[in-house]
């Protein structure tokens, strides 16, 4: 299992197509259609000007599982705070795939300079409640009955981990591109 940065143009079928199961069968996403591949590309292309996108390939090359970070919210105040998901097709799940990109994805947005980032988990959910806080996560609250879908009412947990200290004058997030740039 490897992973790398994720290509819209090469990974967004695939990346759709790993989605698609969790927005058609479960409470997991609350979308209600599933995108296709070229609104996967645009997601994909609009985050990674600001934040990374990250694919696992399986040894011969097949995308199993990619994760994902992106603005908390739109208000400046809020550009030191990311959202991170990661989503793991079904007969890859519990492989520890969703642990090993989330490592990668963390390291890169501590070196972005982000300081705190937030997972938000439709409930019942224990594996990636499980996963989250094995991360160092911990709850920070509970929307309760916030999204319908389903004929349900689903609560979501969220979750938050501090990757930096923070400062009275931080310094600006890096662009993901700036990044990668920079480290050549």
């Amino acid at each position: 299992m490897k992973s790398r940065l994720a290509d819209p143009e090469r990974d967004a079928q695939r990346v759709a197509e790993i989605y698609r199961p969790y927005v058609a069968e479960t409470l997991v996403s609350f979308e209600e259609t599933p995108p296709g591949a070229a609104e996967m590309a645009e997601r994909m292309r609009a985050t990674l000007k600001w934040t990374p996108w990250l694919v696992a390939e399986s040894d011969d090359g097949l995308v199993v599982g990619y994760a994902y970070a992106s603005r908390h919210r739109d208000r400046p105040g809020y550009r030191w705070s990311v959202d991170i998901s990661v989503y793991i097709e079904a007969d890859w799940q519990r492989r520890g795939i969703g642990r090993a990109l989330y490592a990668e994805l963390l390291d890169i947005l501590r070196r972005q300079g982000f300081v705190n980032v937030y997972a938000g988990i439709a409930l019942p959910n224990p594996g990636s409640v499980g996963l989250h806080e094995s991360l160092g996560m911990r709850l920070v609250g509970v929307y309760e009955k916030v999204g319908f879908k389903f004929g349900e009412w689903p609560d979501v947990a969220w979750y938050s981990m501090r990757l930096a200290e923070p400062l009275p004058n931080p310094t600006e997030p890096v662009p993901f591109p700036d990044l990668l740039e920079s480290e050549g």
